[in-house]
């Protein structure tokens, strides 16, 4: 295969598209690309058109959404973030990178890519290459569990079993947490209980706050991680939670949130409510000078690699780059049986 990068025209106008190869510069190293996870949350967002980047333009000095000014700058090349590949050029003053090594970081669905030396992490020795797509996912996910500040002990529900909140509840377990996993999949589920959940809740058959409240003699979980998007899923781990608690709403939520009453709950048990995202400065204000994005992420491959966390059985599909246009129609069907789908190069 030669240089070829995934395309976006337009909603769901997906294809794989020649490039030329980039020069390599100094302090670079060139990458071959082996595997490229994708998203089913920011990318599927991307992909159908919703991601307010879309419509706003994002003001890196307000920290604000302002009304676009220009048109989408159509097409979207290349993007992606849960690659995994082989170095295959590096700069002649590139000392601590070699042809051959495995790495992994962000560069997109490309088949190659040049790249600052430091952007990249070896992959570590006798680890499957396949793992490394979920070393942003698993960097999401561990945001979320450090902004929840869990505790040895403490009751946490963790809402929406897909690829990055069964990490979050495999990692919640990791840090002593008493997991409840809330879905309505059951093979998502059973996933959850595979990875430690304590519980595991099938919202169309029954209520999570009140098994939360239950487990806890009536009380309500000491902390909440929302990771599904859904305003009736963040709305219900309100519910859930117990007086002075707190939520952690990590899931990236689209459009108006019809579903969320803030005077219910929220209002009358004085809810503790916090945004995670995985590309701030820090994973929550009382760990900065501490934990940074880059530490995060080299945590969780750490665990990984250590064993605590095996994220493969998460792969439901590996796909022929060629196919891209399949993979994102397959996660945009929103199927029980598709977790982490990976482009294949």
């Amino acid at each position: 295969m030669g240089n070829w990068v995934v395309s976006l025209a337009g909603p769901r106008r997906i294809s794989l598209e020649p490039c030329p190869p980039d020069p390599l510069g100094p302090g670079q190293v060139r990458v071959r690309t082996c595997y490229s996870g994708i998203s089913a949350g920011t990318e599927l967002t991307l992909y159908r058109g919703s991601n307010p980047r879309l419509s706003k333009d994002w003001d890196d000095v307000a920290r604000m959404f302002v009304p676009r000014q220009t048109p989408v700058p159509y097409p979207l090349i290349g993007f992606g973030y849960e690659e995994v590949g082989e170095i295959v050029e590096v700069a002649p003053e590139v000392t601590d990178r070699h042809p051959g090594q495995l790495v992994w970081g962000i560069w997109g669905h490309r088949a190659e890519a040049v790249l600052a030396a430091d952007a990249v992490r070896p992959l570590p020795t006798g680890l499957d290459p396949l793992a490394a797509v979920f070393a942003r996912p698993g960097a999401i996910a561990l945001t979320a569990v450090l902004a929840g500040d869990l505790h040895l002990g403490d009751w946490v529900g963790v809402f929406g079993q897909g690829v990055i909140g069964l990490l979050a509840t495999r990692l919640a377990v990791l840090s002593g947490a008493r997991v409840v996993a809330v879905d309505r999949m059951p093979d998502r589920l059973a996933h959850a209980a595979r990875y430690g959940a304590r519980a595991t809740v099938d919202v169309g058959v029954e209520s999570a706050a009140a098994v939360l409240r239950r487990a806890t003699g009536g009380r309500g979980a000491d902390v909440c991680l929302e990771l599904s998007g859904a305003y009736p899923a963040l709305h219900e781990a309100i519910r859930s939670t117990a007086h002075a608690g707190r939520v952690v709403a990590a899931g990236f939520y689209q459009g108006q949130a019809d579903a969320l009453g803030l005077g219910e709950e929220f209002h009358h048990n004085r809810i503790q409510m916090v945004a995670a995202q995985v590309s701030g400065p820090t994973p929550a204000p009382s760990m900065a000078g501490r934990w940074t994005g880059d530490r995060v992420a080299q945590t969780f491959m750490d665990l990984v690699a250590e064993h605590s966390l095996d994220p493969l059985p998460l792969v439901s599909h590996i796909v022929d780059a060629s196919a891209v246009a399949d993979a994102l129609a397959l996660l945009d069907s929103g199927a029980g049986d598709v977790l982490q789908v990976v482009l294949r190069f």
